[in-house]
């Protein structure tokens, strides 16, 4: 099960990791996301059912997303049989990490003024980032700004918590991306025992949205290599 990041969706998610994951037989779950305050529960809620019914899961997510899915294989080591971990964008407590942020201050700006309003501050932004908002941001409606508010204030898992959970994980980043640093990356891939490094780039994403998820599949295969 493969989870979004802040404001995003599940359409972005199966854009970036469907065509990798089938072309390896893998089938993708990527339910919509739970709306406002309930976003971080709620999904880890709906991995806690899925493990039931299912067993053991590859779990992962893009940005936040990634953030969950680590914090539910942390807590869930013997359900947990990988992880794919797309821009992760800190580590413990979210401090001053610029995606934590970037989503409180569009929270606020989605609160005061409205989500057009808010939508209108991302005009420096990529043509397909803006239209990849538009319709996630849509999408969440009325909950908008408590989900963001939710992602921008939760932990991700700290390094010596990342560092128990020796299950093969794929950690992905896009090299010159300032949001999700690849420092934060490469810190999550170092800390997990059996984890691999892929790099891409925003302006490969914004070109081909698989990219990203071939990068994090890829370092995925070469951590299943390690002892």
């Amino acid at each position: 099960m493969l989870l979004p990041g802040t404001g995003s969706d599940e359409v972005f998610v199966r854009a970036v990791f469907a065509g990798p994951l089938r072309a390896l037989g893998v089938p993708l779950i990527a339910p919509p996301p739970p709306p406002g305050a309930a976003l971080a529960d709620g999904y880890l809620a709906i991995l806690d059912a899925l493990a039931d019914e299912h067993g053991e899961l590859l779990v992962g997510g893009i940005s936040f997303g990634a953030h969950l899915a680590a914090e539910w294989a942390v807590r869930n080591p013997g359900r947990c049989g990988g992880l794919l971990a797309a821009l992760p964008a800190w580590n413990g407590a979210p401090g001053r990490a610029p995606a934590s942020l970037a989503a409180t201050l569009s929270a606020d700006l989605v609160a005061e003024s409205g989500v057009d309003a808010a939508l209108a501050h991302t005009a420096g932004s990529p043509g397909w980032l803006r239209a990849e908002l538009d319709r996630a941001w849509r999408r969440h409606g009325d909950g908008l700004a408590a989900s963001l508010r939710v992602a921008a204030s939760r932990p991700a898992p700290a390094l010596a918590e990342l560092a128990r959970l020796a299950v093969p994980a794929g950690i992905g980043t896009c090299t010159d991306d300032p949001i999700h640093p690849t420092k934060v990356a490469s810190e999550w891939a170092g800390a997990l025992p059996r984890a691999a490094l892929g790099e891409t780039t925003l302006t490969a994403l914004g070109a081909d949205r698989e990219s990203l998820g071939r990068a994090t599949l890829l370092a995925f295969l070469r951590a299943l290599r390690k002892p």
